[in-house]
């Protein structure tokens, strides 16, 4: 399969399971700032002109983070991410959307591109207070769901993990944000798993 990331963009997410997993697959770097994604050669493959996406080998493509996450964790590591119960799948799947959604989308899209949310130069700074708020809403929220557990749907890792783990490196590393210490702990502790290390290795990240 062939997958199409932006280092350091929420793609992050699907490397870490790509590598957790250990699937084989070829890394194909879209650079978002470079314009990479609205070129020829990348709409041809995904006209939706975003990351993550992944090439099949079937020819097929599939996008969107959560679907992506689910089909590699139900098709290449089963037995490690299947939900216990129906309840447990719909409370990781609310988990995983909230942070995509809310806390990616509504929060740091305009802490990081204040510029797509309004044409007046003097409003950027008010953008980017209101997706702090939101993202620090967010973070109080998760901080709660988490607890002391060390993974955020408690003992076990999900596919919400990988999620939280890109708006992390967004927060703790690029953004150094006072977020709550359990969730800088957790983002710690994924750091060093060696499939968070290799995928920001390959992303050039470290």
């Amino acid at each position: 399969m062939k997958f199409y990331y932006s280092p350091g963009a929420c793609s992050l997410g699907i490397h870490f399971l790509l590598e957790e997993i250990g699937v084989d697959y070829e890394g194909i770097a879209i650079h978002i700032k470079n314009g990479d994604q609205l070129k020829d050669a990348y709409l041809k493959v995904n006209p939706k002109s975003k990351v993550p996406a992944i090439l099949r080998d079937d020819g097929s493509l599939l996008t969107e983070f959560g679907v992506i996450a689910h089909w590699l964790t139900q098709t290449y590591a089963r037995g490690r991410f299947e939900p216990e119960s129906f309840e447990q799948e719909l409370r990781i799947m609310e988990t995983l959307d909230y942070i995509v959604a809310t806390v990616h989308m509504q929060g740091y899209s305009r802490i990081l591109r204040p510029q797509k949310f309004t044409r007046n130069e003097d409003d950027l700074d008010w953008v980017r207070d209101n997706g702090k708020d939101i993202v620090m809403k967010a973070a109080g929220f998760l901080s709660d769901q988490m607890g002391d557990h060390p993974f955020i749907m408690g003992e076990r890792l999900t596919i919400a993990d990988a999620a939280l783990f890109y708006t992390l490196f967004w927060g703790v590393a690029r953004l150094k944000l006072d977020l709550p210490q359990n969730l800088i702990a957790y983002f710690e502790r994924m750091c060093a798993r060696p499939a968070a290390l290799g995928a920001m290795r390959l992303e050039e990240l470290i």
